[in-house]
Order: C-alpha cells, then sequence, then structure tokens
C-alpha cells in the first residue's frame, strides 16, 4: 500500500467523496495500517499483492485489495475442506489469492472503481488480472470474500463460483430510542432484555464512549489486554499487533468508537467498533473480568443506543453467533466468489456449493422465524 498515493487509492475506495467513508476498512488508512504494524505482511502469511487498473499516463481508475495466502487464517469463510481434499488428491492448495480486507468480515465492495469510469469495464479488466495473476503465481484458487451481491452476480456469469453465509445485523425500523426498539419485541424477550442490561452492570460498572480526541494511548493499552485474552482463547494467537492500534487511532480516530466499562475508573472490558456512513461495524472485543451478560451489553446494546443516538441505521455485529438473534439482530446473507485452477476441484466445490446455498437459505429461513420480534407491529410497550 505504501507504493500506492492514498489519495488514488481512495477515490476508488470512496468514489462519493463522501466525508465519513460507507465502508472505512476499504480506506487507504486501514489497509496501509494493517500492513505498516507488521498484521497484514508475508511475515504473517498476508503478501499484498493489490490489482490497479491505469492508464498509460498512470492514472488510477479501479483497484482490488488482494494477498498471497499462504493458509486460510482471518478470513472468515472457511475453505479448510476445499485446501484438504486437494491435498488428498496429491495437489497443493497454498498458495492462492484473498480479495479481502485482512480479520474483516464486512460486506463490501472488493472491486473498486473510481467515480466516472465505466464500472462494467473496470470490473471485467479486474476480474481478467486476478486470473491472469493465479494462473502467474501458481496459486490453486482466488477468493473475493464479503463482496456485495452484484459483485458475486458479475462474477458467477464469468464462471466463479458463488458461495453463501449468514451473519447478523441489527436494523433500525424507525424505533427513536432503546425503549422503542424494545417496544417492537415479544414481552417475554423485551423483559429478558431489560433484566440482561441490568445485570451486565450490576456490580458497580459504568460504560463510556470513546472517540475521536478523546481516545489516548492509555486506552489501546487497556483494549490490547482485552484483545491479547480474546483472540488468545479463540485464535491461539491474536492477528492483529498492539502498533496497529495506535495507528488506528492516529489515522482515523473520528471512525473509531471504544466502549469502555470500568470499575472505578479502570477499564475492566471493551469492544471496538468502526463508524461508517450509515453503519456501526462492531470487530473485537475482550475483558480481564468475567460479568453475566456484559459481552451482550458491551457488543449489542450499547452499539445500538450509539446507532440510535447519532442516525446510523444498522449495527453490523461480527461473524457467527446465533445468540445474537435473541438480542435483535437479523439473519442476512454474504457472499463470496471462488475461482480454481484445477478442474476437477471446481466441479466437486461447484457441486458442493449448489448444495449449502440451498441449506444456506432454509437456515436464514429458520433463524428469522426465531427473532424476539412481535409477530404484528405495536406501538412501544414500558414494561
Amino acid at each position: 500500500m505504501a507504493e500506492i498515493p492514498a489519495v488514488r487509492w481512495d477515490a476508488c475506495a470512496n468514489p462519493e467523496g463522501l466525508l465519513v467513508p460507507e465502508n472505512p476498512f476499504l480506506s487507504y488508512a486501514f489497509l496501509e495500517a494493517l500492513e505498516a504494524s507488521d498484521s497484514a505482511v508475508p511475515q504473517t502469511g498476508w503478501a499484498p499483492a493489490h490489482l490497479l487498473l491505469e492508464r498509460e499516463d498512470g492514472d488510477l481508475l479501479a483497484v482490488a485489495p488482494t494477498y498471497l495466502k499462504s493458509h486460510s487464517q482471518g478470513e472468515y469463510v472457511f475453505d479448510h475442506a476445499f485446501a484438504d481434499a486437494l491435498e488428498r488428491a496429491g495437489g497443493r492448495y497454498y498458495p492462492k489469492l484473498q480479495v479481502a480486507v485482512p480479520f474483516t468480515p464486512v460486506t463490501g465492495r472488493r472491486l473498486l472503481v473510481r467515480g466516472g469510469v465505466d464500472e462494467a469495464s473496470a470490473r471485467e479488466a479486474l476480474a481478467s488480472a486476478l486470473l491472469q495473476l493465479m494462473d502467474r503465481t501458481g496459486c490453486s484458487s482466488a477468493h473475493l470474500t464479503f463482496l456485495t451481491e452484484s459483485e458475486q452476480a458479475f462474477l458467477a456469469e464469468r464462471d466463479f463460483l458463488a458461495r453463501q453465509d449468514i451473519q447478523y445485523h441489527w436494523t433500525d425500523e424507525g424505533y427513536g430510542d432503546f425503549e422503542g426498539f424494545l417496544g417492537a419485541l415479544a414481552s417475554r424477550k423485551r423483559k429478558a432484555l431489560r433484566r440482561e442490561r441490568r445485570d451486565a452492570l450490576s456490580d458497580g460498572l459504568s460504560v463510556r464512549w470513546i472517540t475521536g480526541s478523546d481516545l489516548r494511548e492509555e486506552h489501546w493499552d487497556a483494549f490490547w489486554e482485552f484483545y491479547q485474552d480474546t483472540g488468545a482463547r479463540k485464535w491461539g494467537q491474536p492477528y492483529l499487533t498492539r502498533e496497529f492500534f495506535s495507528l488506528l487511532g492516529e489515522r482515523m480516530a473520528d471512525q473509531v468508537l471504544l466502549i469502555l466499562a470500568e470499575r472505578d475508573g479502570r477499564p475492566i472490558a471493551g469492544a471496538l467498533n468502526i463508524i461508517g456512513a450509515e453503519a456501526l461495524f462492531g470487530r473485537y472485543w475482550g475483558c480481564v473480568e468475567d460479568h453475566p451478560f456484559l459481552h451482550f451489553e458491551l457488543c449489542y446494546y450499547q452499539a445500538i443506543d450509539y446507532a440510535l443516538a447519532h442516525g446510523l441505521k444498522r449495527v453490523e455485529a461480527g461473524a457467527q453467533g446465533g445468540h445474537k438473534l435473541a438480542r435483535g439482530y437479523r439473519p442476512v446473507l454474504t457472499h463470496s466468489a471462488h475461482a480454481f485452477a484445477h478442474p476437477g476441484l471446481a466441479a466437486a466445490v461447484g457441486d458442493y456449493l449448489f448444495r449449502e446455498r440451498a441449506e444456506i437459505a432454509a437456515v436464514q429461513a429458520a433463524f428469522e422465524e426465531q427473532t424476539p420480534f412481535r409477530m404484528e407491529p405495536a406501538c412501544p410497550s414500558r414494561d
């Protein structure tokens, strides 16, 4: 990323020139911070191989954040079974190409075209270049993960295989405030949420929202301790370095929301969020003290509070987690596209994904029936 002019990259990543980008994870500041902090670098299995579509004079028309991967960690779209199948057949799955934002399961464009440029032609050029790069580097496959539905459809017409999965998002339906949101829930669920919020902070804890110039290194020191604890339990080794958080605070402070739970002014738990033009994106959570329901309070309920207070339409709470359903987060589809050099593997994966898509659709429908919302719209209740 350091070899690419920031203003030119951002013209493609944020073609409407929004002061707060729709998807901050695609910004030059975020992606370059991953590299500058040694989080997404060849030594960690994320070798940058970004695709650029330029005119002869160097004018940048479109880009795709691309990495040469030596493993499948930090992607949230699991292809371990594909790797095992190819290697059992005597092939080699790694290296592979990944068009994605490292460690970030957030939907967004992956073929980033500057405003005023013919989008279809630019997408065509980037997709073709990706396949050429796959062949040139001897990669087994190319994967575009958490891309938009329209991009997936575009690539499916070019023989990329389509895959779907489920995340959980909260959407503001004109609630006004948290009480208005609770009023849309069935009575039993509404009472359960109120009890969880009360119990989460019953042990003398308080909550702070920290963003912008109020973010200081002492906050990142505290959050780093939380992040290390969660990362060690989930992945064995955290993906991000301590320097990344400092760079994030230095370069994107106004788009960072740190929600801290404190005891007598000392942080004991925290949730890191990124603020977009229309959505709040929950990313990481951790704690040094265990308290019932504190995770739900910081990651889900406080995020809803913040979104309602700041006019944001959605809260995207990250990958996985069926427990989010009971907290008012609904199941939504995510999309990815995949190409394989080995025709036998491509055929086998294509058959598998065809059946998997039907299963995902059924699961989404079943999950939707489990949401806590009333069957009919109702006025907010204060019970």
